[in-house]
Formats: structure tokens, sequence, C-alpha cells
């Protein structure tokens, strides 16, 4: 089957609903520290899920990796690896400033470097200038930037309408120069998993020849990918937990911490998983545009979300519209980017 971007971006949307959700869970563990939850999510979701779902969608999995160029894995582990601290900074940028903000303000920066900087290394990005449907693209990036410029914009005007004390209420750990910092590195850093796909194309190649489905072709390179990731923050929590001393919640609390931590895993590896579906079906030639769409998904969904959490409650009815209006414009950006893939296509 060949490019279909509208499937595509079907399949992003339901990566985006994976990404935006699996933090949902997290909320509701008691008893442990962060760092604990966060490596108990980690390695269902970084680890045990995408082993399973290689295995079962990739006919000679071993084969694949044995064969791969060595250059390919050591790259995307590396890519993984740098990932992995833009991961793990993503997931203290929620910590301080909740799923609305924290996300709008990491996946601002993410979708500016992970959507551009591939076809500008690749040389494509005169190409793009050029072109109706390269154009088209661009300003569906252009627009789905300006979403997440209004969904950031309302999280500023909310974080200047509520007190300290309904800022808490809100989001327990709430801390906006802090949460602001992270935020930036987590989005600059989480690009690389873009450029870890890159990397992992001769992978994926490999795989499709020794009979793996094109629709699962990256299953592969995620499991390369994902163990960088897994590396980065299995070191640091673990430090964090001799340093808190809490490495005693492992064998403490209530057995459903570990249920909410996989289920949140589970659903986190799953964002990644249609990205990858939805990346083949967008064409080879405009497949850059995918991180731009799984970033706009992920910031509607995680909105929806904080909606749902009260992380908006106290705020002005104008703030509220404007979260609205940001995810709207988001929308479009969704609908412009598959309708430029499909013009690509034809």
């Amino acid at each position: 089957m060949g490019p279909n971007p509208f499937l595509g971006v079907a399949f992003h949307s339901i990566g985006g609903f994976a990404a935006g959700s699996f933090y949902a869970p997290l909320k509701k563990i008691r008893s442990w520290a962060w760092e604990t939850y966060w490596l108990v999510m980690g390695v269902a979701a970084w680890l045990i899920t995408p082993w399973v779902v290689a295995g079962i969608t990739t006919p000679q999995l071993w084969r694949v990796i044995r064969e791969s160029p060595p250059g390919a894995l050591v790259w995307s582990y590396v890519f993984g690896v740098l990932w992995g601290i833009g991961g793990l900074t993503y997931g203290l940028t929620m910590r301080y400033l909740g799923m609305a903000l924290g996300v709008a303000v990491a996946l601002g920066f993410c979708a500016v470097f992970g959507t551009l900087v591939p076809p500008v290394v690749r040389g494509q990005f005169g190409e793009l200038l050029t072109s109706p449907a390269g154009r088209t693209v661009l300003a569906g990036v252009a627009v789905s930037l300006t979403g997440i410029l209004i969904c950031g914009l309302a999280g500023r005007r909310k974080d200047n309408e509520l007190s300290s004390e309904e800022q808490k209420g809100a989001v327990a750990e709430f801390a906006l120069g802090r949460g602001f910092a992270v935020a930036v590195v987590s989005g600059i850093l989480s690009a690389c998993f873009a450029y870890g796909l890159a990397a992992a194309e001769p992978i994926a190649e490999l795989s499709v020849r020794m009979g793996t489905k094109n629709l699962y072709a990256n299953n592969v390179g995620l499991v390369v990918i994902l163990m960088g990731g897994l590396t980065t923050n299995a070191i640091w929590c673990l430090r964090l937990n001799r340093r808190n001393r809490t490495f005693s919640d492992y064998r403490a609390g209530p057995w459903r911490n570990y249920i909410l931590c996989i289920l949140g895993g589970v659903i986190w590896y799953h964002q990644f998983f249609f990205y990858g579906m939805g990346m083949t079906k967008m064409g080879e030639q405009y497949a850059f545009s995918s991180w731009s769409l799984h970033m706009a998904f992920i910031i509607v969904f995680s909105n929806l979300w904080g909606l749902y959490f009260k992380e908006w409650q106290g705020a002005s009815r104008r703030t509220q519209t404007m979260v609205w209006i940001g995810l709207a414009v988001l929308i479009l950006s969704t609908v412009i980017i598959g309708y430029a893939n499909r013009m690509g296509t034809e």
C-alpha cells in the first residue's frame, strides 16, 4: 500500500492521544517518590513493551538487529540517550507546570527543532520553498506553532490570574521559573527522537527486506532508540533513589502503583508505535511534517486532560476561551499538513 496522508493523520492523532494521556494514570499514584514511579513507568514504556511489539511485528527481529549497519545502531542509541534527557525533563515539566502549560511550552520548542532541522540537514529545505505542496506544509507548521503559542499564552495568563495557593491546588508542585527552564531543555532535546528515527532508516529498510510489513518498519528502530532513553532515565532515577533514600518505595506502598505505572508506560509507548505507522503513510517527501502533527495532537489531548483535572479552574473565562482557540488552531494545522501531503503524493 502506498502513501495515504489522511490515514497518516489519523494514526498521528491516536499517537498524540497516547502521548497526551500517559501521565493521567501517574497522577493517581500515592506514597511513591517521583523518581520511583517514573522509572517503573519507563521500564514498561522503553524496555518491555518495545521488545514485545517488535517481536510480534518483525518476523526476523534478531537477524535484523545483527545485520543492521553499526553506524545506524550507534547513532539511533545516541540520539535516544539525548532524547532520554528531554523525556526526563518532560516529566519534570508536567510535575512543575501541569499537563496543560508544561506540554505547550516544551512541545513548542520540540515542534520547531524536530520538524525543520531534518529537511535542513538533508538539503531539502529549498525544495519545500519552491513547490506548492512544500509551501503548504510549511504554512501548516506555522499554523501549528501559532496554536502552540496561543496555548502557552493562555497558560501564562492563568499563572497571572491565580494566587499561589490556587496554583498549588491545580498543580501540587507548581514552580513557574523552574518549570519553564526544564521545559526549554526538554523541548530542544526531545526533538532528538526525530533525529533518531532518521538515523534508524537503514534499520527500517533492512527490516522490510526481511519480511516486515512496511507499516511496522520503524518498530526495530524504536527498540534501539528507547533503550538509549531508558539508559538516561534509569541513571538519573536510581541516583535520586539513592540520594532521597527512596529505594524502599519499590517494595512498599500499594500494588496499585505498579499497575498504574505499567498502564502509563504501555500508553506512552503507543505514541511512537502509531507515530511510526503515521510516518510511513505521510509520503517520503514530506514525512518530516509528521513531527509537527505529533506535537499538535499531543498538545490538544494534554490540554483536554488538563481541563479534566481542573488545572484551569479559577482562570478567567477569557483565558479558558484562549485555550479552546489554541486547540482549534492546532486541529486546523493537522488538516492543512494532511492536505499538503496529499498534494505531494498526487
